[in-house]
């Protein structure tokens, strides 16, 4: 069923006389993909993080499930149902593809719920002794959160690798099961596809359309290949403020746009 899981009714973000993100609007559907995108340094990453609230609003709203989670915690809006990946792989290196996604998991548990700081520092001479730990308290309910998460993001085959050692575009999947593992309703994906390779970017790709009908997604991404393949609905933000927002089609065809972005990257 298509709703709105999320939106941002004209949320700015300045630092001092800086509108890094200015008086920007955005609703996000399940089973649509709305891609965010336009120049280095349009506010495309600052748009993602006042809507997870890793930074504060200037001004605006943002409401998630029908509740109004303006000025709520990280912590408070994960679990509301919002989950994010960064433009820098954040996962354990040193465990292994399971041990990562059974810890974003156990963060859901309202008994013993993961506390991140504990493993935070964890290295490869110590991560035994963090395994073990992580077994002896992990819930079934959790468990199966993995199994679930592991096999969405098409990391079956992986799961005994240790995280540290797969390839780049396998990090950036476990990336996405961590985040999966947590039951979110809407997915904040910030260049999902950096960096990666051809093959790489098909399976990505392959990842976010088996998730797009139960999920709202923003997709914040350079590859524009991917994105015109991904997107229902393009904003395109310059010097953060929004020159236009539509279908891809609509966008494509948008002149100030072609002038300010896409042509530029055509040529």
């Amino acid at each position: 069923m298509n709703e709105v899981l999320m939106s941002a009714h004209k949320i700015t973000k300045r630092f001092g006389g800086l509108a890094a993100v200015n008086d920007v609007s955005v609703d996000l559907w399940r089973g649509r993909i709305h891609a965010v995108i336009g120049p280095n340094g349009a506010g495309k990453s600052t748009l993602t993080n006042l809507l997870a609230a890793d930074l504060p609003l200037t001004s605006g709203q943002v409401t998630l499930l029908g509740q109004d989670i303006t000025g709520w915690t990280p912590e408070k809006i994960s679990r509301q149902g919002l989950g994010r990946s960064y433009q820098k792989t954040n996962i354990f290196l040193p465990f292994t593809v399971w041990e990562n996604v059974r810890l974003a998991a156990q963060s859901r548990d309202t008994q013993q719920p993961w506390n991140p700081l504990r493993w935070f520092h964890s290295t490869v001479s110590n991560a035994t002794k963090a395994t073990k730990a992580i077994n002896a308290t992990t819930s079934i309910a959790a468990q199966a959160r993995a199994e679930r998460a592991i096999a969405l993001a098409g990391l079956d085959n992986r799961r005994t690798a240790i995280a540290g050692t797969i390839s780049h575009g396998e990090q950036r999947q476990l990336e996405i099961a961590m985040t999966l593992a947590t039951e979110p309703q809407v997915l904040l994906l910030d260049e999902p596809l950096a960096g990666m390779g051809v093959a790489e970017a098909e399976r990505m790709v392959e990842l976010l359309l088996k998730l797009k009908p139960t999920h709202a997604m923003l997709l914040v991404e350079h590859d524009m290949d991917a994105v015109f393949t991904l997107a229902d609905r393009l904003t395109v933000m310059v010097n953060g403020q929004v020159i236009a927002s539509g279908t891809p089609l609509e966008v494509r065809a948008n002149a100030q746009v072609q002038a300010a972005y896409l042509g530029e990257e055509a040529h």
